[in-house]
């Protein structure tokens, strides 16, 4: 659960300043991704766990409300939901701390045991939000049974090159682009030189580097470019990269190309920062399709 209060800037450490507005959305990246396609009008299920509390009713119920599979979400009387404590800043920055709660739980046998989920799934979306171990076995048995297997390294963690190993896309944003291969990104030349590093890396054919407003950076068999984002004002940035890997991820398993699945996603972010709430902000397939044809 998502909990925000708008502020005229960041506080300096050990510093107290006014905000405003504060209010509650549900999030979680996986939960914003798979809200995403759901909304954006694919079938989608989510495997992980929240607390037997309220924000954990609220969560799941948001979720149903566009048709996502929750029958794969474990309730735990032991451990709260997870949080994030969102500050956003007058342009429409934010910072982000997560308290992951039960999201920490999930194991690796777990996941195993929503086998005929992914039987039934033609992609697979993880993030790091759940321990390593459960996230390599979600790769692991994705790709086992023949699904396109996608990593979002967000919030960044220490992974293995084994674990990338099992990835058919990767899509970090710059900071973590460059967690993943020592690369700063800062231009149009250090992003090609992260993206291709991180290949050599992982062995992964398909690597995709979001650059916020600037779009994203592509690096596949097929393409090697970068599709530029659309000119909007941002109010909100939060969710903003898991709508994108939605939206991008919905196309791709639809059988668009590469470029054509990106510019969908580009698009999809762009309207969702004009919003605020992560997955509040989701717009509907026909408004991207609107945006794009403008």
């Amino acid at each position: 659960m998502d909990l925000f209060v708008e502020a005229p800037r960041f506080p300096k450490p050990g510093e107290a300043i006014l905000g405003k507005n504060f209010r509650r959305a549900p999030g979680g990246k996986g939960a914003n991704q798979a809200y995403t396609i759901a909304r954006i009008g694919m079938q989608a299920a989510i495997v992980g766990a929240v607390g037997k509390d309220a924000f954990g009713d609220e969560m799941l119920a948001n979720l149903q409300s566009v048709g996502v599979d929750t029958s794969g979400v474990a309730r735990r009387l032991d451990v709260a939901s997870g949080v994030g404590m969102v500050t956003l800043d007058a342009s429409g920055q934010n910072q982000i701390v997560v308290a992951n709660g039960a999201n920490d739980t999930v194991t690796a046998e777990e996941i195993l045991k929503q086998v005929e989920l992914f039987r039934k799934s033609r992609a697979v979306v993880v993030q790091l939000e759940t321990p390593i171990a459960a996230v390599e076995a979600t790769l692991r048995l994705g790709r086992e049974l023949g699904a396109i297997t996608v990593l979002n390294p967000a919030p960044f963690a220490v992974v293995t090159d084994e674990l990338l190993s099992f990835c058919d896309w990767i899509i970090p944003n710059e900071n973590e682009a460059e967690k993943l291969t020592g690369v700063e990104v800062r231009d149009s030349d250090s992003v090609q030189v992260a993206a291709k590093a991180l290949k050599e890396r992982s062995g992964c054919k398909n690597i995709l580097i979001t650059l916020g407003a600037n779009g994203v950076w592509l690096d596949t068999p097929e393409a090697t470019c970068h599709i530029k984002g659309f000119a909007v004002q941002a109010v909100d940035t939060v969710g903003a990269g898991d709508t994108f890997i939605g939206a991008f991820v919905t196309r791709l398993v639809e059988g668009a190309d590469a470029k054509e699945a990106a510019q969908f996603g580009c698009a999809a972010a762009a309207i969702a920062v004009t919003r605020r709430g992560a997955q509040a902000s989701v717009p509907t397939r026909k408004e991207v399709e609107a945006l794009l044809k403008y």
